[in-house]
C-alpha cells in the first residue's frame, strides 16, 4: 500500500469475496430487460496488459452503470484459447498447448478478479475445450449442408518456419514477412477447404449503411473489403506478335492465346486504351514466364504489388482492342492482382492514375478519349481533349475521338457500347473472395472430415462430435500428420479404411459465434439457444481494438447471417454498437514487450489500488482515442480516491447545523451542482464518453469539500451530493464505492460489514430534473465571472481585495442580445431602434449594438436576468472563499452607472475595492 492513501488491498479483497458470496453478478436466463455488453475476448498469453485493462475496464463501467440503471446485463467472459502462439510456446518448452494454455488462463483470470471486473463467471467459455469446438465442427457441417464448405485448390500464404497458411492480413510489410516470426513467406498450391461468404456479399456491404452504432471508419473499412464494383467484362484477343513469330522461322504463324477477359468499370474509355496488362500470375503470364527470360526475373523476383511505383515488362504479345480493332502491346504488370477483378486490364493512361504512372515509365502512347463537360455544353458539340501530358482526367464527361460515340456522355456511352460489344457483358466484381479456414497446425479445431478413397470427402456424423484432437506431438510441420493413429479412421458412409482430415480450423471461426455461446454455454444439444440468443442479441455494446476492424466483424456478421438462415435466430446482425478503444501508450509509443515500455497492471494494483488505475486509464482521454501512461497522474488519481474517502467518513450526519440565509443559498448553489452533475455525466455514461462524465463528478466532490471547508454543510444537501458524487464513479471505482456507500448507509443503512441487503452495484443511479443546457450556461456564468475577478486582481495587483462587487448587466441589454440573435436584418443597430425600451437608452443602446454587430456570428443566448441574478448569488461564496472578501451581487439598478455601463448578459461587471 502506498503510504500516502487509503488501505486500497483491504477494500477491495473485502468487495470481491462479498460480490462473491452473494453472486452479485449472476445473470438469470429469463429477463424481463436485457442489455448486453460485451469485450473482445483475449488470446490467453500469460498475463494481462494494460490494453487489456482499458478495453475491459470499459466494457465494465458501461456493464455497471447499465445495471444501476435497471437494465439486466448480461456481462460475459472467456478465452479465444485456439492458435499458433501456444503451439509455439508448447515446443520451445518441451510441453503441450493445452497445459501451457490452461496455466495462462488461470494467471489472467485471477488478474481479471483482481481488477473487480463484474463478470458472470457461470458463463466462461474456452474455445479449445471439447464442449466448445464441438460446436465449431457442428457448424462446419451445417453450412456444408447448406452449400456453404468447399475444397478445392488454391493459391496460399505459405511461412515455412511455421509451417502454415497464413491469411492476407498476417503478412506484413513490403517484403512479405510472416507476423508471428518475420520469415518471408511464400506462395503454394494446396488443397484448402472454404466457406462461401461470397454468397453473402451483396447483403453483407449493402446492411453497413445500417450499422449507425459503428464508427464510420470502420464501416468503410468494411466497404473497401467487399470491394464490390460494377462495370463490364468483355474480351481482348492476345496472340504473339507477327514479328515474334518470325524469329523462330518464315511462314511461322504467330501463337494465339486466345481470348483474355478484361474487367473495367470505364468501358466509356475503351478508344483510349493503349496497352493491355496481366498480372504476374496470370496463366499468359507463367506460360511466358517459362520461356522468356525477362519475363521470368520480373514474375519471380522484381514484381511488388505493394511497390510505390507501378512496376512491369514487356512481352512478345499484343491483344486486339475490341472495339477498334487495333493492337495494343501487351505486358506483365505487379499492379494488376490476379485476384481483383480477372487478373487481366485493359490500360487507359489517359484516364487512369496508375496507368498513366505506368505509361510514362514504360514510353506507351497517351491518348485522351474523355473531355470534362463545358458548364455551357449544349449535348451536341464534342469539347476539346483536355491536357493529359501531366496527369490524367479520371472523371466522367463527354466521351471524345472515339467513332459514333463521340459526343455521348460516360454513362451513355458505357451503355451503349456495353450493348455492341459482342463480348461484352455487364458485370458485377468483388474483392472480397471465399473465407479459406484451412491451417496445417494442432493447436485448433479439427475440420470434421474423413477422406476415403471410394467415397472421397465425406462429413463426420454429429453422434460422432467432437472429433478431439490427439496427444500433442513436438514435431516440426502439422503434428496432426504425425499421429498416426488418430489419423486411421473408417469411412462413415462405407465402413471401409480411411483417414482424418489433418488440417484444423482458422481460429477466426472460433471468434465468428462465440458471442451467441455466451448465452446458453452449458447447451449439449445445440451450439446455442435460439429463444435465449433471440431474447439477448444483438449486442448492444461491443468493445475491441481497431485491429479487428475489418476479418473478425467480417466474418462474425457473415456468421450471424447464415445462422438466421439456417438455424433460427431472428437478428441478422451481432453487434448493434461498436466503440474502438485507443492504445494505451508510454512516451508517445504503444506499450510493447519488444520495446520494453510495458507498465504492469499487477505493479499497479499492489501499489495503488485497481479503482486507481480504472479510473486514471478511464479519466485520460475519450475511450477511442490512444493515451499516454502516466505515473504521476496515477498518483494524482490514487490522492483523489484518498481525499474522497476521508470526506465522506468525516461528514456526521448527526451534527447540529444552524442555517442563516447565507448559507441557504450556497446549499442552493451546492444542490444545483449536483443535480447538474448528475445530468451531464449521465448522459456522457450513455455516449461513453467516460472522460468527461468522470470530470463530472470530480468536479462535485470538489465542490462537495469545498462547501465543507466553508460553511457547516446542510446535511440533506451534503448527503445527497456525496450519495451521487460515489454512485457516478461506482461503474469505474466499484470498490471504494461499495465501501462509501455503505459508509453513507446505502438504501439498506448497512455499514462496512457487509451485511448489506443492498450493494452500490444494485443501487439506483442517481436523478435530477434539470435542463443540461440552462445547466451548462449557469457554470459558464459563474467561471467566467470568477475568472474575470482573477485577471482584475491580478492586472490591477491588488493584494488584499476589501469589498467585491458583481453587477447584473440590466433587463435591456438581454433584451437586445435575444433580438439580435434571432434576427436575419442586415442593419442590426436599426432593428434593435425599433424597439423603443432600447431606443431610449440612447449613446448606451448605440454602443452596445455596435458590439453586438461586430461580434454577430459568435452571439450565442445566455440565463434570464434573474436566473443570472440568482447563479450568481449563490455562487458568491466561491469568490469569496478564494479572495477572502465579501461578496456582493447587485441588479443593475443598485449600481453605479459607469459600473452598470460594463456589465453584459453573461459577464457581469465587476468592481473591486482595496
Amino acid at each position: 500500500m502506498s503510504q500516502e492513501g487509503y488501505d486500497h488491498t483491504t477494500v477491495e479483497k473485502r468487495w470481491q469475496e462479498a460480490w462473491d458470496d452473494a453472486s452479485v453478478y449472476r445473470t438469470p436466463d429469463e429477463v424481463d430487460d436485457p442489455t448486453y455488453v460485451l469485450g473482445m475476448y483475449p488470446y490467453p498469453s500469460g498475463k494481462l496488459h494494460m490494453g487489456h485493462v482499458r478495453n475491459y475496464t470499459i466494457t465494465d463501467a458501461y456493464a455497471r452503470f447499465r445495471r444501476m440503471r435497471g437494465d439486466d446485463v448480461l456481462h460475459p467472459m472467456g478465452w479465444d484459447a485456439f492458435g499458433l502462439p501456444a503451439e509455439n510456446a508448447a515446443k520451445e518448452r518441451d510441453t503441450n498447448p493445452r497445459d501451457w494454455t490452461f496455466d495462462c488462463i488461470d494467471t489472467m483470470r485471477d488478474q481479471m478478479r483482481s481488477m473487480g471486473f463484474g463478470y458472470d463467471w457461470d458463463r466462461e467459455i474456452t474455445t479449445c475445450t471439447p464442449d466448445y469446438y464441438k460446436w465449431n465442427q457442428w457448424l462446419f457441417t451445417r453450412f456444408h449442408d447448406a452449400g456453404l464448405v468447399e475444397r478445392r485448390d488454391a493459391e496460399v500464404n505459405w511461412c515455412p518456419s511455421c509451417e502454415t497458411v497464413l491469411a492476407d492480413e498476417q503478412v506484413e510489410g513490403d517484403d512479405e514477412l510472416c507476423w508471428r516470426c518475420d520469415t518471408p513467406v511464400e506462395a503454394r498450391e494446396l488443397d484448402q477447404w472454404f466457406l462461401s461468404i461470397t454468397e453473402y456479399a451483396d447483403e453483407l456491404l449493402e446492411a453497413i449503411d445500417d450499422l449507425e452504432g459503428w464508427p464510420n471508419s470502420v464501416r468503410q473499412m468494411q466497404r473497401n473489403w467487399i470491394g464490390r464494383q460494377y462495370g463490364t467484362t468483355l474480351d481482348f484477343q492476345v496472340s504473339e506478335a507477327r514479328s515474334a513469330s518470325n524469329g523462330r522461322g518464315e511462314g511461322t504463324e504467330p501463337r494465339e492465346y486466345g481470348p483474355v477477359e478484361a474487367f473495367t468499370t470505364r468501358v466509356d474509355t475503351i478508344h483510349g486504351a493503349t496497352f493491355f496488362a496481366l498480372a504476374p500470375d496470370h496463366p499468359i503470364s507463367e506460360k511466358l514466364a517459362a520461356e522468356n527470360d525477362e519475363v521470368h526475373e520480373f514474375v519471380h523476383h522484381e514484381a511488388d504489388p505493394e511497390g510505390d511505383e507501378p512496376n512491369g515488362v514487356a512481352t512478345d504479345l499484343t491483344a486486339t482492342n475490341p472495339a477498334t480493332g487495333e493492337e495494343i502491346p501487351v505486358f506483365v504488370a505487379d499492379f494488376v492482382l490476379s485476384d481483383v477483378g480477372t487478373g487481366a486490364l485493359m490500360a487507359v493512361p489517359a484516364h487512369d492514375e496508375r496507368d498513366h504512372a505506368f505509361a510514362e515509365k514504360m514510353g506507351v502512347e497517351i491518348t485522351p478519349v474523355i473531355a470534362p463537360e463545358p458548364d455551357d455544353w449544349d449535348g451536341e458539340t464534342v469539347p476539346d481533349a483536355p491536357d493529359v501530358s501531366e496527369e490524367a482526367f479520371t472523371a466522367d464527361g463527354v466521351v471524345i475521338d472515339s467513332g459514333e460515340y463521340s459526343g455521348l456522355d460516360s454513362a451513355t456511352a458505357r451503355e451503349r457500347l456495353t450493348e455492341d460489344i459482342e463480348s461484352a457483358e455487364e458485370s458485377t466484381q468483388y474483392q472480397l473472395r471465399d473465407w479459406g479456414i484451412s491451417r496445417q497446425r494442432y493447436w485448433g479445431t479439427p475440420i470434421p472430415v474423413v477422406h476415403c478413397d471410394d467415397c472421397g470427402s465425406v462429413m463426420v456424423p454429429e453422434e460422432d462430435l467432437p472429433v478431439e484432437l490427439p496427444e500433442f506431438i513436438n514435431t516440426t510441420g502439422n503434428p496432426l500428420d504425425a499421429a498416426e493413429e488418430w489419423k486411421r479412421t473408417t469411412c462413415p458412409d462405407c465402413g471401409e479404411p480411411a483417414t482424418r482430415e489433418t488440417d484444423t480450423m482458422d481460429t477466426f471461426v472460433d471468434s465468428s459465434w462465440y458471442f451467441l455461446r455466451y448465452v446458453s454455454p452449458d447447451a449439449t444439444d445445440v451450439p446455442f439457444d435460439p429463444d435465449r440468443a433471440n431474447d439477448w442479441m444483438p449486442v448492444d455494446q461491443y468493445v475491441g481494438g481497431i485491429e479487428h476492424a475489418v476479418m473478425h466483424l467480417l466474418y462474425s456478421r457473415f456468421f450471424t447471417k447464415v445462422l438466421a438462415d439456417e438455424e433460427g435466430l431472428r437478428h441478422r446482425e451481432p453487434f448493434t454498437n461498436l466503440l474502438a478503444q485507443g492504445m494505451v501508450q508510454l512516451d508517445g509509443e504503444k506499450m510493447s514487450k519488444s520495446v520494453g515500455n510495458v507498465v504492469s497492471p499487477q505493479r499497479i494494483v499492489e501499489e495503488y489500488g485497481a479503482d486507481t488505475a480504472r479510473l486514471f486509464m478511464m479519466q485520460a482521454a475519450q475511450p477511442e482515442r490512444d493515451f499516454d501512461w502516466s505515473e504521476e497522474g496515477v498518483r494524482s488519481t490514487y490522492r483523489f480516491l484518498t481525499r474522497l474517502k476521508r470526506l465522506v467518513e468525516g461528514y456526521d450526519p448527526e451534527a447540529a447545523v444552524e442555517s442563516s440565509a447565507a448559507d441557504t443559498a450556497i446549499a442552493s448553489y451546492v444542490d444545483a451542482e449536483t443535480d447538474a452533475t448528475v445530468a451531464i455525466a449521465t448522459e456522457e455514461y450513455d455516449d461513453l464518453t467516460f472522460n468527461v462524465a468522470l470530470r463530472e463528478a470530480q468536479e462535485l466532490v470538489g465542490t462537495l469539500r469545498s462547501y465543507a471547508d466553508y460553511a457547516d454543510p446542510d446535511p440533506d444537501v451534503f448527503e445527497r451530493g456525496l450519495s451521487a458524487a460515489v454512485r457516478l464513479l461506482a461503474p469505474v471505482t466499484p470498490h471504494l464505492a461499495e465501501e462509501l456507500y455503505a459508509e453513507l448507509g446505502g438504501d439498506a443503512n448497512a455499514g462496512v460489514d457487509v451485511d448489506a441487503d443492498e450493494f452500490a452495484v444494485d443501487a439506483d443511479w442517481p436523478t435530477a430534473d434539470v435542463d443540461r443546457e440552462a445547466a451548462a450556461l449557469r457554470r459558464r456564468l459563474v467561471e467566467n465571472t470568477r475568472e474575470d475577478v482573477r485577471q482584475i486582481v491580478d492586472v490591477a495587483g491588488i493584494e488584499d481585495p476589501s469589498a467585491i462587487d458583481v453587477v447584473v448587466a440590466p433587463d435591456w441589454k438581454y433584451d437586445a442580445l435575444e433580438i439580435a440573435i434571432d434576427s436575419d436584418a442586415d442593419n442590426l443597430i436599426g432593428e434593435l431602434m425599433r424597439h423603443d425600451h432600447i431606443r431610449e437608452r440612447g449613446d448606451d443602446a448605440a454602443a452596445y449594438g455596435q458590439d453586438l454587430q461586430a461580434e454577430r456570428e459568435a452571439l450565442s443566448a445566455t440565463l434570464p436576468s434573474d436566473e443570472e441574478y440568482e447563479a450568481l448569488t449563490a455562487a458568491a461564496w466561491l469568490i469569496e472563499r478564494e479572495f477572502d472578501a465579501p461578496v456582493t451581487v447587485k441588479r443593475a439598478d443598485e449600481a453605479d452607472d459607469g459600473v452598470v455601463r460594463k456589465a453584459e448578459p453573461g459577464r457581469p461587471a465587476i468592481d473591486i475595492s482595496e
